[in-house]
């Protein structure tokens, strides 16, 4: 059975310029992306669930999908108390 397409590089293909899988940017780094914008708000919650994702690319695929969903959780609950306010 044939699933469809992932994102992302080719299975077993490594990075340009580079071996072994990409590093995901830090917090600090994708605010950093942001240049020229206001500076957002801090959210402990928000920053807390960015770092889980980015700790969770070290760990076991089963460990990351525990993080992913954790952090996904975290990130709707907090823009639903947004929703609300």
């Amino acid at each position: 059975m044939t699933g469809l397409p992932r994102p992302g590089p080719a299975q077993g293909a490594a990075p340009a310029g580079g071996s072994g899988p990409p590093r995901p940017a830090t917090p600090a780094g994708l605010a950093a992306g942001r240049a020229g914008d206001e500076a957002p708000a801090p959210n402990p919650a928000v920053d807390a669930a960015v770092q889980a994702v980015v700790n969770a690319a070290g760990l076991p695929l089963a460990d990351q999908i525990a993080q992913y969903e954790a952090a996904y959780e975290t990130l709707r609950e907090t823009l639903a108390s947004i929703d609300q306010s």
